[in-house]
């Protein structure tokens, strides 16, 4: 096993809310990432040829006092809850010099057709897969985003692109208007471009009226439910695919809290909350372990799924191959024996 290192890295041109720009260490864990972080910009990746997972987790350390998880996340590529997350114990607005901090940075792939855009709501992230030209790898890029808050669900389903708008005004809906009148702060009618525009300065308008994949003037909300349903990117991440997805392109949003993937022959599983108030049951656990199908009529680890069901933080887990029973737990009718470990099983609904 190699032992971690820690080396410099140049982080990409981006900069906090306030545009700090970070210092932070980087421990490499294997030189595949080494060599991914200098070839491929962040979050970009070549797409797996006969799997379905991406890049991989890794831990920074804090240099700065001024430092936010906020910053950190966004110079990763990655959002709110990500962050939070992967670092439950660390503080948002004051790590600490010195703090190690968990990257997630590995992700499967939604199931779903590689093409065009996916855009995975529980997951607060979108994959672009771009029409490779002649000779060139084919990719996956994916970023984090900001989606619709309770009340104001981003759609799901498929659509198109129709339009690609640079510096835009935006017109506050009805409904946002009336509720800040009633607030007694009258919205204005018309927002043009600026540092004001909750647009940002790139959107792309989707084949679904009144919803846009845009920018933001506010970007600590990336990596929530903050929106009216549009789709939030941070500006650096909105501008790089602006120019590259063309009018037309397919944009598939689906809903899929669990995700289950295969890696070098092995299965991975990666679950989120779900965006109500609720918790993955026993519909679930069945759900995923026929999505695993696993050859050879095994099972996985019972224990290991329910953990990860009763507990979806994100992470990507291999899953573990199934206890071996003593020849004391064989005793019995089968239908005993499925008895034993649905009781085993039993999770909240």
């Amino acid at each position: 096993m190699m032992i971690p290192r820690t080396c410099r890295v140049a982080l990409p041109a981006r900069s906090g809310p306030c545009g700090l720009l970070l210092t932070l260490t980087l421990l490499v864990a294997s030189p595949a990432l080494a060599e991914e972080t200098t070839e491929w910009p962040l979050g970009h990746y070549r797409l797996p040829e006969n799997g379905d997972v991406i890049g991989e987790t890794y831990t920074i350390v804090v240099e700065s006092e001024e430092d936010t998880l906020l910053d950190i996340a966004r110079a990763h590529n990655l959002g709110y809850e990500e962050i939070r997350r992967a670092n439950p114990d660390v503080s948002i607005w004051v790590p600490g010099v010195g703090t190690e901090v968990v990257v997630p940075a590995r992700h499967i792939l939604p199931d779903a057709e590689r093409t065009g855009i996916v855009i995975n709501i529980p997951e607060l992230r979108l994959y672009y897969f771009p029409e490779p030209a002649l000779g060139e790898t084919p990719r996956v890029e994916t970023y984090p985003i900001g989606i619709g808050r309770e009340g104001y669900d981003t759609p799901l389903g498929v659509t198109q692109t129709t339009m690609r708008l640079e510096d835009p005004a935006w017109y506050p809906p009805r409904s946002m208007r009336e509720e800040a009148a009633a607030r007694g702060e009258p919205a204005p009618a018309v927002v043009p471009p600026g540092p004001d525009n909750p647009l940002g300065r790139h959107a792309i308008l989707l084949d679904i009226p009144g919803y846009l994949i845009h920018g933001t003037n506010d970007p600590d909300g990336i990596g929530m439910r903050a929106s009216r349903g549009c789709i939030r990117m941070y500006p650096e991440d909105i501008e790089a695919i602006f120019g590259a997805v063309p009018v037309g392109t397919q944009v598939n949003i689906v809903d899929q809290p669990i995700k289950v993937g295969w890696d070098d022959g092995t299965p991975f599983v990666q679950v989120y909350e779900l965006l109500e108030d609720q918790e993955h049951g026993m519909e679930a656990l069945v759900s995923t372990l026929g999505m695993l199908d696993l050859e050879g009529g095994e099972v996985p680890h019972f224990g290991q799924l329910r953990t990860l069901l009763e507990r979806p933080d994100g992470q990507v887990a291999a899953v573990e191959p199934p206890v071996e029973p003593c020849p004391d737990e064989l005793d019995g009718e089968p239908e005993q024996q499925a008895s034993g470990w649905y009781e085993a099983l039993e999770l909240r609904h």
